[in-house]
């Protein structure tokens, strides 16, 4: 993902600079023709003022940084949330159920929904696991300090419905016995959850006999065992689960399960697409970082943009002498405007590109944090993509026109009389 990145920013950068480039020559050449402020005056005019236009690209610079760091937080969280869902699979609860942890559904229920239309089978019979969630505080390795690990009962066919969860190490639990897998996120953040190792929570002396990877999604994140054992050891009704997980024969013959399940009579649930359910999982905390990323963005934003005002009114104050001339000269007052925002535009995407290149390393980095719908911790990696790179040189570029078109209308506006009476 790194090299994609780059390459398309590279890319992005050369075509702005080969615009920019081709922007210069034109106006080079066509500046007699129709009377507009060179180019090549507003590139001097940067060099000269290196110190302040230094300080005006870097306030942008870090503004952009914060401001795609956070977008690619949100957007991670939610990746990894989202890649738990399959198309394929159908989650069922009871009704009214806003999330697993809510959720309640018996045997007898697990049965009927067995035998509804659309359900896969193999030949060891419906693709069909019920499942019991709870958290268990583990300490993390990095502090010592303990966290809630989402432990999850499962069928022993769960790696037949969830296809794209494969075991890395060791094998899988078998039934009937405390055994755990654990995903590989899970494996290296917590102590104790390492392969052959023994844990104790909730009563019970569990063995590791396996870690697997789930590609990135909130599983990797997870302990797995036997759901009737870990009903047992958490001292739960018997028979009674918190959801089920049904892999249909195909994506499309989703309305039909749906339609049998939820208006048999013996039944009281509600089912929606697994990939539907996470992704749902996943607005509250996406909104909040988002949320949250914004103000702080807006905070930096606006020190950024009076650091543009600065940088370009000291400019403005600066080139008296040089605006008076040019206006005596015969450029119109819009010649002059769209020189200084053009001036301040080349410093804000300057400053846009190098937050963007600050910020393309955090691509991938694994970070944690509470999902506030199970109360555990997760797992999930900054997601840096072409769009947010693309929307941070935008808001640099927003920036820019909002910290440099003041000065540049009161550069455009000043009379040339009074210009010339100053110096």
């Amino acid at each position: 993902m790194f090299p994609k990145l780059f390459v398309g920013l590279v890319v992005t950068l050369a075509a702005i600079l080969v615009l920019l480039l081709g922007l210069t020559i034109l106006v080079g050449l066509f500046a007699p023709l129709f009377n507009t402020v060179p180019v090549s005056y507003n590139f001097r005019s940067i060099r000269a003022r290196w110190t302040s236009t230094i300080v005006a690209v870097l306030g942008i610079a870090g503004t952009v940084g914060v401001f795609v760091a956070m977008l690619s937080l949100a957007k991670g969280f939610r990746a990894t949330l989202v890649a738990s869902g399959s198309p394929g699979n159908a989650l069922v609860m009871r009704a009214g159920s806003s999330s697993e942890m809510m959720g309640g559904i018996t045997l007898d229920s697990v049965r009927i929904i067995q035998d509804a239309p659309g359900v896969a089978r193999d030949a060891s019979g419906p693709l069909v696991t019920q499942e019991v969630v709870g958290v268990v505080p583990f300490p993390l390795i990095s502090t010592g300090t303990d966290a809630n690990v989402q432990i999850r009962g499962v069928s022993p066919n769960v790696l037949n419905i969830r296809k794209f969860v494969k075991i890395s190490q060791g094998r899988m639990f078998q039934p009937g016995l405390d055994e755990l897998v654990v995903g590989k996120n899970a494996n290296r953040t917590y102590a104790g959850l390492t392969l052959d190792n023994t844990v104790n929570f909730a009563g019970g002396r569990w063995k590791v006999v396996g870690v697997f990877d789930a590609g990135g999604s909130a599983f990797d994140s997870e302990v797995w065992c036997d759901s009737k054992i870990l009903n047992q050891v958490l001292l739960r009704p018997p028979n009674i689960y918190q959801s089920a997980t049904v892999h249909l024969t195909s994506p499309a013959d989703f309305q039909k399960f749906k339609d049998s399940v939820t208006t048999d009579p013996r039944l009281n649930v509600d089912t929606m697409r697994e990939i539907d359910y996470y992704a749902k999982q996943s607005t509250t905390m996406t909104r909040l970082i988002t949320v949250l990323g914004g103000i702080v963005a807006a905070i930096m934003a606006v020190g950024a943009i009076f650091g543009a005002l600065n940088t370009m009114y000291s400019a403005v104050s600066e080139r008296g002498r040089e605006i008076a001339t040019m206006r005596a000269l015969g450029f119109s007052n819009l010649n002059v405007l769209l020189s200084f925002l053009f001036e301040a535009l080349m410093i804000s995407i300057v400053g846009g590109i190098l937050g963007c290149l600050a910020v393309l390393p955090l691509n991938g980095l694994t970070t944690e944090t509470m999902n506030f719908q199970t109360f555990s911790n997760l797992a999930f990696a900054f997601k840096i993509t072409f769009d947010l790179l693309l929307m941070g040189v935008l808001f640099a570029l927003v920036m820019g026109v909002l910290g440099g078109l003041l000065p540049a209308i009161r550069a455009s506006v000043r009379p040339v009389a009074v210009a010339l009476r100053e110096l």
